[in-house]
């Protein structure tokens, strides 16, 4: 659990307005804080299976608010996963250069006016 302070500092990071407390970035910032503090108590206490289910359920809740503000918001989505230093914002930081290199290889083939073909790596057969 979080001690008081501790979640005060949280909300007045991530509040959306003054007297914001239960917006799903505020949400989503406790339950990061939450689960990282589980997960250290649980590297020295393995055996401790009653935290184990209470962070996967921290987990799933965290996940739930995450895929509900990615579709109602995703810029507040791709900031709040910046500054969490969330997993799925590294991910889509690589698909969002992914498709930067798309595009620029894209613009430079039509600027000299060759067709781009991607060569498509043959299966191989393996034993069965």
């Amino acid at each position: 659990m979080l001690d008081k302070k501790n979640k005060e500092k949280i909300i007045k990071k991530f509040r959306v307005h003054d007297t914001d407390t239960g917006s799903p970035q505020v949400q989503i910032a406790i339950l990061t804080e939450e689960i990282k503090q589980l997960t250290e108590h649980l590297k020295q206490h393995k055996h401790d299976y009653s935290s184990r289910r209470g962070l996967l359920k921290k987990v799933g809740e965290r996940r739930k608010l995450l895929k509900y503000l990615q579709k109602e918001n995703s810029e507040q989505f791709k900031e709040l996963a910046e500054k969490l230093k969330l997993k799925i914002a590294q991910k889509l930081q690589a698909e969002e250069e992914e498709e930067k290199l798309k595009e620029k290889k894209y613009s430079v083939a039509s600027e000299d006016e060759e067709e781009v073909v991607e060569i498509i790596p043959e299966e191989t057969e393996g034993n069965e």
